[in-house]
This record gives C-alpha cells, sequence and structure tokens, in this order.
C-alpha cells in the first residue's frame, strides 16, 4: 500500500504541470496484476493523479490509459475518445465520441455473442498494429472517483476501448489476444490496410476475422 501510495505521489509531484513518461512493452510492469485502489492515497492526490493520466493520454495521443502504463501497478485507468474519424469508419466500427471518464477497480463481462475484429494498437507498443476480434458489446463495473460504483454498458469500439483498458490491469496487453497474422507496423497498416473494415487484410494475410 506505501509503495502505490508513494509512486502515485512522486508522479504528481514530478509531473504537476506536465506528462508522465509511459512504460514500453517488456518493462515489468506492464505485465503484473495491477493492486486494487483501496484509498493509498487521499480524495485530492487521486483527483491529481487522475488528471496526470488524462493529460498524459491526450499528449500521447490516445484513447485510453491505465495507471501501470505509467508505471504504477494500480487498478485505474482513464478513456476519451473524441472519434474524429470520417462517416464512412464511424458507421464501419461503430466508433461514435466517449466522453471523458476515470474508472477505478474495473471489470467487464461480455454481452451477448456477437464479436468483431478491428486493427488496434497501444501507447506502450508504438509503432505497431494487430487485429483483435472482441466482444463488440460489454458490460462495465467499476467506481467512480466519487466513490460512486457504476454498472455501464458499451458497444462497439466504446467497448473495445474499455476491454483494452481494463486488460492492462490484469498484466495482459493487446497483442496477446491479436491474430498474429495480422501484426504490422503502423506504416505498413497505413499503407495497405487502412480499410474501414479488416476484410481485404484478412483475406491477403490469412487471419480470422469475426
Amino acid at each position: 500500500m506505501n509503495d502505490i501510495k508513494d509512486q502515485i505521489t512522486k508522479l504528481v509531484e514530478q509531473h504537476r504541470d506536465g506528462v508522465a513518461p509511459i512504460v514500453s512493452l517488456g518493462d515489468p510492469v506492464l505485465r503484473q496484476a495491477a493492486e486494487p485502489f483501496d484509498g493509498q492515497v487521499d480524495d485530492k492526490v487521486l483527483t491529481e493523479f487522475i488528471a496526470l493520466m488524462r493529460r498524459t493520454m491526450l499528449a500521447a495521443p490516445g484513447v485510453g490509459l491505465a495507471a501501470p502504463q505509467i508505471g504504477v501497478p494500480v487498478r485505474i485507468a482513464v478513456l476519451e475518445d473524441p472519434a474524429t474519424v470520417s462517416e464512412e469508419v464511424a458507421e464501419a466500427r461503430h466508433r461514435y465520441p466517449l466522453e471523458f471518464f476515470a474508472t477505478i477497480n474495473p471489470s467487464y463481462q461480455p454481452h451477448g455473442h456477437k464479436r468483431r475484429g478491428f486493427y488496434e494498437g497501444c501507447l506502450s507498443m508504438p509503432g505497431y498494429t494487430g487485429v483483435v476480434n472482441r466482444p463488440y458489446a460489454v458490460t462495465a463495473t467499476y467506481t467512480d472517483p466519487d466513490g460512486t460504483l457504476r454498472h455501464k454498458p458499451f458497444e462497439g469500439w466504446q467497448a473495445r476501448i474499455v476491454q483494452h483498458e481494463t486488460d492492462h490491469l490484469h498484466g495482459t496487453v493487446y497483442v496477446d489476444k491479436l491474430e498474429t497474422r495480422s501484426l504490422s507496423t503502423t506504416d505498413n497498416y497505413l499503407e495497405h490496410w487502412n480499410d474501414p473494415i479488416p476484410t481485404r487484410a484478412a483475406q491477403s494475410l490469412r487471419f480470422r476475422l469475426d
């Protein structure tokens, strides 16, 4: 408990008006189950920590960030997606704006059997992307920073972000779940496979697409 408190407090003090460094894949903090948040810091420091996480996420830029990605193995994540994509992409991927929120001790359960596969990336593994087949809809359970317990449904791309960030808190990175034949550098993805739905990539590269 004191380790988490010290780590959060130190980061907040060091980066009060800036952003925190993002941990890269290979760092052991990304491969351990994060500790539950149970009041290791007071409300003021928690608010400052969440604000730091949001600044770091937006500056990256990204649509989600889990605390282990800035070196703190605690079950906190932030999410926000302006969904600045074309109408065609938004409709194909069911990607619509997600207002900022923070999750504490989140979990999720798939809702229904529908699954979809799309390319994902990760701030802790820049320069690469790969297709992950995930449940289309989930119900997330988490606590707000003010202590309110939430049960909230998410669909489409919003559900994908929720799953991706919550997985981080279990020591799971998207590469653990991707269709390995889809893995690509970002440059090659943009040149060859940047379609609203990766059907052509799945056929050409021979990977499964749910």
